[in-house]
């Protein structure tokens, strides 16, 4: 399976709470962390709730 790196670029702070909750199970704990996940249509879901918080990596 075809995985993508994920990078949370924007603090967590003041999100609400649907979006604190996305971050943490995509595995993203605090700024500029990045994690491998597989790529697949619920994860592209969970990656474009939280778009303005992460970027996905090359």
């Amino acid at each position: 399976m075809a995985t993508i790196k994920v990078k949370q670029v924007r603090s967590r702070i003041h999100a609400p709470r649907y979006q604190k909750a996305t971050l943490d199970t995509l595995g993203l704990r605090k700024m500029n962390h990045v994690v491998e996940i597989e790529d697949n249509a619920s994860n592209r879901g969970l990656i474009q709730t939280v778009h303005h918080l992460v970027k996905v990596i090359d």
